[in-house]
C-alpha cells in the first residue's frame, strides 16, 4: 500500500489551544506562506486528536487538510476497523500505527473527526461524547437530530457557539452532505440580503463523493470501456464510464432520491427555514473529482446582479467569476468555491464548483483562506 504520507505543500497559520472557547471561535484566517514550507503543527498546549475511519477516501482528507492548515495538536490517533489496525501511515514525518476502533478510544481525546459510515458514527459518536470529546461527525447519522447542530462554520457558526474545547463536555456536531454545503456557501450571502424563497437545484456529482472504490472503478471501467470490454460494475450496479445517471442513492416514495431530500432538508435546517421552497435533481457525472451545481434562486426582495457580484466576492471561501466561467481540472485542488453568476427576468443563477470532499474535513477545522497564487 502507498504510503498516506501527506504532500507538504504549505501551510497556514493556525492558534488555539484546547482551553475553554467556542468553536465558533474558529476564523478564516488569510495566508501568505509560501509552497513547500514546512512548519510542524505538534504543539502541548494544543488539542488531541482522532481520526475515525483514517484509512478511508475521507479520512485522509482529513489528514490532508490538518496538515495543510498546520491545524495545532498535541496527539493524533488514527483509528479504523479491526481489519486495518496496525497499518503505519506517516503524517508531518511522524510515524503512526493505526488503531482498532473501541469504546475506549476517545480517553483524553479533544476532537473526534468521524468519517466512517452511520452505523459506526451512531455507535461510537456518543461513546466519544461521552468521553468528553467534540465529535465532528461526516456522515448523515445525526444531520436530522434536532438536539445535533448541522454546521457550515462559514453559514451557521452560531449553531455550535456553546460548545467549548476543553470544558470536559463532550459534544456532537453534524456535517451537511457535499451538494448541501456547496449551495448554501454561496447562496446564504444573498439569503441574507434579499431573502430567498424558491430554489432550483441541479448537481453535477463526481465519482469522489462515493469513495475511493467508486474513484477506483471508474478509471477502471474507463479503460475496459475504451477497450472493448464490459464494463466491471460493483461499487455502481451499471455502466459509470462514459454515462450519466440519477444519484446512486435509494429512491424515496416522493420520487426524489435521498442525496436529494437531504439538500432540501439540510437546507431548511440550517437556515432555520420550514418554509422556503427547495427542489433538487442530482446526477453522477464520470469525472474524478469537483462537483459542480447549478442554482436558480428567487428572492422576497430586489436584488441586481452587481450588488449580487459584489456580495459573492466579499463572501467568505467564494470566488466570484463571470458566467462564462472557467470549470478549469486546476481548481480541483483548491478549497474554494468557485461561483459564475448569471441575472435573468428576476432570477439568480448561479454555477458552482468546488473539489468533492476537500471541503468537508475543512469545514470544523481553521476555515483559512489559502493564498490563490499558491494554489
Amino acid at each position: 500500500m502507498q504510503s498516506a504520507a501527506v504532500a507538504h505543500r504549505h501551510f497556514l497559520d493556525g492558534g488555539a489551544a484546547a482551553s475553554s472557547f467556542p468553536l465558533s471561535h474558529f476564523k478564516p484566517t488569510p495566508s501568505t506562506a509560501r509552497p513547500f514550507s514546512v512548519r510542524m503543527s505538534l504543539r502541548e498546549d494544543a488539542p488531541s486528536l482522532a481520526v475515525v475511519g483514517v484509512t478511508g477516501a475521507v479520512g485522509q482528507e482529513f489528514l490532508s487538510v490538518l496538515s495543510d492548515r498546520s491545524f495545532p495538536h498535541r496527539s493524533i490517533k488514527m483509528l479504523a476497523s479491526k481489519r486495518s489496525a496496525g497499518k503505519k501511515y506517516t503524517f508531518e514525518d511522524n510515524e503512526y500505527v493505526v488503531e482498532e476502533l473501541t469504546g475506549d478510544s476517545f480517553k483524553d481525546v479533544d476532537i473526534a473527526l468521524f468519517s466512517a459510515g452511520g452505523s459506526i458514527s451512531k455507535e461510537f459518536g456518543p461513546i466519544a461524547a461521552n468521553c468528553g470529546s467534540v465529535v465532528v461527525d461526516n456522515s448523515s447519522a445525526f444531520r436530522m437530530d434536532d438536539s445535533v447542530p448541522l454546521v457550515i462554520p462559514e453559514v451557521n457558526p452560531d449553531a455550535m457557539a456553546h460548545i467549548k474545547l476543553g470544558s470536559g463536555k463532550g459534544a456532537l456536531i453534524a456535517n451537511p452532505n457535499c451538494s448541501t454545503i456547496i449551495c448554501l456557501m454561496a447562496a446564504t450571502p444573498l439569503h441574507r440580503r434579499a431573502k430567498v424563497l424558491r430554489m432550483v437545484v441541479s448537481t453535477y456529482q463526481a465519482a469522489s463523493g462515493a469513495g475511493a472504490a467508486a474513484m477506483e472503478e471508474l478509471e477502471l471501467q474507463t479503460r475496459e470501456v475504451l477497450e472493448g470490454k464490459r464494463p466491471t460494475c460493483k461499487i455502481f450496479k451499471q455502466q459509470y464510464a462514459f454515462n450519466l445517471f440519477s444519484h446512486n442513492a435509494p429512491i424515496l416514495p416522493n420520487g426524489y432520491n435521498e442525496e436529494e431530500m437531504k439538500l432540501v432538508k439540510e437546507t431548511r435546517k440550517i437556515w432555520n427555514c420550514k418554509d422556503i421552497k427547495v427542489t433538487a435533481t442530482c446526477i453522477r457525472v464520470p469525472v474524478m473529482r469537483a462537483h459542480a451545481e447549478s442554482v436558480n434562486l428567487q428572492f422576497a426582495s430586489p436584488l441586481d446582479e452587481n450588488e449580487a457580484r459584489d456580495i459573492l466576492k466579499k463572501a467568505p471561501g467564494v470566488v466570484a467569476e463571470s458566467v462564462g466561467m472557467s470549470l478549469k481540472m486546476e481548481i480541483m485542488g483548491w478549497i474554494f468555491l468557485f461561483v459564475g453568476i448569471k441575472y435573468v427576468r428576476g432570477l439568480l443563477s448561479m454555477l458552482f464548483r468546488l473539489q468533492s470532499y476537500c471541503y468537508k474535513p475543512r469545514c470544523f477545522l481553521y476555515p483559512g483562506k489559502r493564498e490563490m497564487k499558491n494554489c
